[in-house]
């Protein structure tokens, strides 16, 4: 049995092949399976499988990879935690539409999450510079 902290480094390490990125993918404990999804050479077929995990915390991961295509980012922006929505609305290859999209979300820290994207278009980022939140409209300021 390998120790946890072993299959964490694996997980993490961009030279993993891809037959243990699986096998950790699936593994038990939650963090590992996160590992896994935030490594940014873990295949699609697997960004995939962990999309739809029980765990928000792995679907958090997936939404943070710089390489989870965009149906997944589309499937994940109406995530029922917002803790994954703001992770897609972070995600540099998320589209405009769906940042059009989370820029209206009911919880800030989506909002939020929209105004740090280096790629949120100027016409959201005015939009956010007035939000309520004022998290979000130093988020929108500072970008």
């Amino acid at each position: 049995m390998i120790a946890n902290k072993d299959k964490l480094c694996l997980a993490s390490n961009p030279n993993t092949p891809i037959h243990i990125l699986e096998q950790l993918s699936t593994d038990e404990t939650y963090y590992v399976r996160l590992v896994v999804a935030k490594n940014p050479n873990t295949p699609i077929h697997i960004l995939e499988q962990l999309s739809t995990n029980e765990e928000y915390y792995v679907r958090c991961g997936v939404a943070e990879n710089p390489n989870t295509p965009i149906h997944i980012l589309e499937q994940l922006s109406t995530d029922e935690y917002y803790y994954v929505r703001h992770e897609v609305a972070r995600n540099p290859n998320t589209p405009v539409s769906l940042l059009e999209q989370l820029a209206t979300d009911e919880e800030y820290y989506v909002r939020w999450g929209v105004a740090e994207n280096p790629n949120t278009p100027i016409h959201i980022l005015e939009e956010l510079a007035t939000d309520e939140n004022c998290n979000v409209r130093y988020r929108a300021a500072m970008n």
